[in-house]
């Protein structure tokens, strides 16, 4: 149960570096532009919100993967608080933005964290 939980962490940490990029360098791009339903006008006017978003997810990854290499309960506690921030911006994100938020990003840390906690 372990080892699928550190798969899901790793996964999850995967999704959010691959958002980074689309927020950061890609908004403004056809691929952000799909991604987010954009139209160039507003990718333009939304440019710097889209990047300091795609940092914050930066953030959830890097604390991610850092659970991973601490490993232990260090690592444990580090998996657990940044799965329930991801779970948390996904359920707010899915309830004020979009729906496919939540199936993008809230269930894969909700079984991530449900992995993690029953391979302790």
């Amino acid at each position: 149960m372990a080892t699928a939980g550190n798969i899901v962490v790793a996964l999850v940490g995967l999704i959010h570096l691959y958002i980074l990029v689309l927020e950061m360098f890609l908004w403004d791009k056809p691929q952000g532009m799909k991604a987010f339903g954009l139209t160039p006008q507003k990718a333009a006017e939304t440019k710097v919100l889209g990047a300091n978003q795609g940092l914050y997810n930066g953030f959830l990854a890097a604390g991610l993967f850092w659970g991973l290499l601490l490993g232990g309960p260090q690592g444990y506690s580090f998996n657990v608080f940044f799965l329930s921030c991801v779970l948390v911006a996904g359920l707010y994100g899915a309830a004020t933005a979009s729906r496919r938020i939540l199936f993008i990003q809230a269930l894969p840390a909700a079984i991530g964290l449900l992995l993690v906690v029953a391979g302790r």
